[in-house]
């Protein structure tokens, strides 16, 4: 493509070296795409990155679009920046946590099921680019697919502006959701501890909140975990249920740390 040219430019040109034709976008398509930069707040140097990120192989295929302009490539860097991105929040966020736990964190936030929901918040299934018959078979709303998506919008993300923009998206989409605890069902310490407690029958569980410190915006939260009222285990969190699970998780590795010792 001549580098002169505008990302929505139309033309009807095949390319002269491999035969594929230019991406053509609606009136109604390119609106969807400014309003999808109004809602987040961001700015493509290069529109053309953008729309690539949304543009399925159906879609190419169909349109005898160049090869190079699915979301594949893009998807494949998406998912690296992603795990980089959230390793370092869980690394600087939970100082205490150990590589397995945050592994497993890891890995129940960048799965396919948590980045559909994402995508799904952030509306992009209806800016998707895709062929009749993937459209038709409810390849819009289909998990997979919106999780790549969402890969290949930050891999697009990632090459116009770096790590910096890309933190700062996930800081507004993302990093809220795990400081929420909306992931801490995938290590739920509270439950493992119930079944614990219960399996040995000794006694009754409480989660107090002992503190609460910083300013609103910076907020956390100390929990203790009582069983028949004295303190097993505390934590501390940016919510109330992160600190209560942080404090479920250090009362079972007591429990189970005395088990091992008799």
């Amino acid at each position: 493509m001549p580098h002169q040219s505008k990302p929505y430019r139309k033309s009807r040109n095949h390319d002269k070296k491999g035969g594929g034709r230019r991406l053509i976008l609606s009136e109604e398509q390119k609106r969807q795409f400014d309003d999808l930069l109004v809602r987040t707040g961001l700015t493509f140097e290069n529109r053309k990155l953008l729309i690539q990120a949304f543009t399925h192989s159906s879609y190419v295929n169909e349109h005898r679009l160049y090869a190079a302009t699915d979301n594949e490539r893009l998807e494949f860097l998406g998912d690296a920046v992603l795990e980089l991105a959230v390793s370092q929040y869980l690394y600087k966020k939970y100082k205490n946590m150990s590589e397995g736990d945050m592994t497993k964190l890891r890995a129940s936030i960048v799965c396919e099921p948590s980045l559909a929901r994402f995508a799904t918040e952030l509306e992009f299934g209806k800016l998707v680019l895709l062929g009749k018959g993937e459209e038709v078979t409810g390849g819009r709303v289909r998990p997979a697919l919106l999780a790549d998506v969402f890969e290949g919008f930050i891999g697009a993300l990632y090459l116009d502006q770096g790590l910096d923009a890309v933190y700062l998206f996930l800081s507004q989409t993302m990093y809220p959701k795990i400081n929420e605890g909306a992931f801490s069902h995938k290590m739920d310490f509270k439950s493992q501890l119930q079944e614990f407690i219960q399996r040995d029958g000794l006694g009754v569980l409480q989660y107090v909140i002992v503190q609460e410190r910083g300013p609103a915006h910076d907020r956390e939260f100390v929990s203790e975990v009582q069983l028949n009222g004295t303190p097993l285990g505390d934590g501390i969190g940016r919510s109330k249920k992160e600190a209560e699970q942080l404090a479920a998780k250090l009362a079972l590795e007591k429990l189970n740390a005395n088990t091992r010792s008799r």
